[in-house]
């Protein structure tokens, strides 16, 4: 947090199963946010750590997170905490946001089911966190082979979709990353990102 910039709020992004917390999303918001008042904590889950390539289960990602969010200094312990993340980390977010207390959820390309197989939605991650009362956020590649955003879209019509937010990204995949000739240039999206989520926060976490 830059000097004389008092927090109000802190977000705790983890990261998904491709990447650290180097990704550009993540990084467009810890050098964006902070600025704003709005602390940023990138978790790097222990398999990172330890040089292994393959994801931790899930249980196992959850119990990092809410690690993490017990060794937050005092001075966070005072302002709204928003939960994050990328993809497995924005799952893993979702399913921990109700019983830590978390005001809110900042999602980047939420994964709503593995590449080729909508069958196995993982909805029900998300809808959980919305059903307690936690709202969202989700940023989401228009073209995003874990679930577009058309998809997430339909995933939550109606009563389903009450406190949740959709950002598309035109053109963007998973990584949210969007072609050459794609309406909006990584500098744009990174933007967008920062943007989206600086504005979420304040209206739906801090108020």
């Amino acid at each position: 947090m830059p000097a004389g910039v008092v927090p109000v709020a802190v977000l705790l992004l983890g990261h998904g199963a491709g990447g650290g917390v180097e990704t550009h999303d993540i990084a467009a918001l810890a050098a964006g946010l902070p600025a704003q008042g709005v602390e940023v904590v990138r978790l790097e889950q222990p398999w990172r750590v330890a040089g292994r390539k393959v994801a931790s289960a899930p249980p196992t990602l959850d119990v990092a997170l809410r690690l993490a969010v017990a060794g937050l200094p005092g001075v966070l312990r005072d302002v709204p905490l928003v939960l994050g993340g990328r993809s497995a980390g924005a799952r893993s977010a979702a399913r921990c946001a109700a019983e830590l207390g978390a005001a809110g959820l900042v999602l980047l390309a939420f994964p709503l089911h593995p590449p080729g197989k909508p069958e196995r939605s993982r909805r029900d991650e998300l809808a959980g966190a919305l059903g307690a009362g936690v709202p969202a956020l989700v940023v989401q590649g228009e073209n995003d082979a874990m679930g577009r955003a058309e998809e997430v879209a339909a995933a939550f019509t109606g009563e389903a979709g009450e406190g949740l937010d959709l950002v598309v990204v035109p053109g963007a995949d998973h990584g949210l990353k969007v072609p050459k000739r794609a309406p909006l240039t990584m500098e744009d999206v990174r933007a967008l990102v920062v943007e989206s989520a600086l504005e979420w926060i304040v209206r739906e976490a801090v108020g």
